[in-house]
């Protein structure tokens, strides 16, 4: 893996734990020579893991939309890529990454997760996706997840995708290791009643 894609806050969060967990993520990406992938901006998480990032020397690709770009963009010596949507934003990141990692963050990370496992699900993308789950934060967004398989709205398989840990050393250990998914997206689907194309 040489690109690792950040997806989590603009904002640092009330505990310093998420800081201080985006500065160790850094560090991690920094040990193992891998380049950062990130939103581009200069603020919260965002900003802690490339800073960190840049600090020690590495290589950071940012991708931020124009509109926010005016507002928040990282003036450092990052690569930046400014688009003209937060579609092409998304398709870009994903472009350049081998892997995916959300730390904490709210509407907008969740959103980007979760295209991640769905373009995986559907067998659109085959990289990993991975949470690093600080303090518990993930932990109903996981038991959704259980939810949605123990309702039939999810193979467990696909649940699995989800790769899961308290420490960046070793969600990239299981991101390294990953495989993508070899089943269908749906279950229950009853073909003898889909009109004929």
């Amino acid at each position: 893996m040489k690109r690792i894609c950040v997806n989590c806050g603009s904002s640092p969060g009330f505990d310093s734990v998420h800081m201080a967990t985006a500065r160790r993520l850094g560090e991690e990406l920094l040990a193992r020579g891998c380049e950062l992938v990130y939103g581009g901006s200069d603020v919260g998480l965002m900003g802690e893991v490339a800073d960190t990032v840049l600090a020690g020397g590495g290589t950071v690709h940012g991708v931020i939309p124009r509109l926010l770009a005016e507002k928040v963009a990282h003036r450092g010596p990052v690569e930046l890529h400014v688009v003209e949507s937060m579609h092409e934003r998304k398709t870009l990141m994903a472009d350049l990454s081998d892997a995916f990692v959300g730390l904490p963050g709210g509407f907008g990370t969740l959103e980007e997760i979760a295209e991640l496992l769905t373009w995986n699900q559907l067998g659109i993308m085959a990289k990993p996706v991975g949470l690093l789950d600080v303090d518990g934060y993930y932990e109903h967004l996981l038991a959704f997840l259980d939810n949605a398989v123990a309702g039939g709205f999810m193979k467990q398989e696909h649940r699995d995708m989800v790769l899961v840990a308290r420490d960046p050393a070793d969600l990239l250990d299981q991101a390294a290791a990953w495989h993508a998914p070899t089943s269908a997206k749906w279950v229950g689907l009853k073909r003898s009643s889909r009109p004929s194309p």
